[in-house]
């Protein structure tokens, strides 16, 4: 029987590679997405990959948007927690619901989707969480408090809920990327990006299916002896 996964923010960018991917190995995949619902729609006629819409930051929906995938499609087996969202400014500029919103998102997110699967890859002694992270928690990014810290705490998470489920079998890792050649980068003023790909030292942004591949690794059994780990995807931008 094919496993099951759940891809948050997962119909366009990166989550949408991570979808296709996942697809491709034989997984059933659900995706989630938080509002265009047009695009959602053309992206399920186009790949067949079911769309489910829920903020990953509400634990209700999260509840409830898992437990509708598992009813219709299967216990969830892999879960990416991809989806995340950006309120740049500096911290003079940011309001609190700047704060707010991107903690409960991309951080919260990753606790509400693993608090509503978890239980069920324990008992069945198989599961696979992998949490997208970025370079900017890693390294820090000017303007972005918010998001630095919530990409931070994913890696945090990610090692404590390692220990967690390792003896369960689950595994639950990280991927951080770097600058990835997606919408949201190619809406980058063209001199910015030029100055941030001069700084990545293979000289090119990365590609979702470099993100992708990895995230189908990790999600296999063949992964099954990583866990707690962070994998840097950034180009050689950030080294430690």
């Amino acid at each position: 029987m094919a496993r099951v996964a759940i891809v948050t923010g997962g119909t366009r960018g990166i989550g949408e590679a991570i979808s296709l991917a996942l697809q491709e190995t034989g997984v059933t995949v659900a995706a989630t997405y938080a509002g265009d619902d047009a695009r959602a729609q053309a992206f399920t006629a186009r790949t067949g990959i079911a769309a489910y819409k829920w903020d990953v930051g509400n634990f209700d929906a999260c509840q409830e948007g898992c437990a509708k995938v598992a009813a219709e499609h299967g216990e969830v087996d892999i879960v990416v927690n991809n989806a995340g969202i950006t309120r740049d400014g500096t911290i003079l500029k940011m309001s609190y619901q700047d704060w707010k919103e991107v903690i409960d998102t991309n951080l919260g997110g990753c606790f509400n989707m693993a608090k509503a699967v978890f239980p069920g890859m324990r008992s069945r002694k198989w599961g696979r969480i992998v949490n997208i992270g970025s370079i900017n928690g890693q390294a820090g990014q000017y303007g972005q408090v918010n998001y630095a810290a919530a990409k931070s705490g994913i890696h945090g998470f990610t090692k404590a809920l390692a220990q967690e489920g390792a003896k369960f079998n689950v595994t639950v890792n990280a991927i951080a990327p770097g600058y990835i050649d997606t919408d949201m980068v190619a809406a980058v003023p063209a001199d910015v990006l030029e100055k941030i790909v001069a700084k990545i030292p293979v000289g090119r942004l990365g590609q979702a299916g470099e993100i992708a591949r990895a995230v189908t690794f990790l999600c296999c059994d063949s992964g099954g002896f990583v866990t707690g780990s962070t994998l840097s995807i950034n180009g050689g931008q950030h080294m430690y």
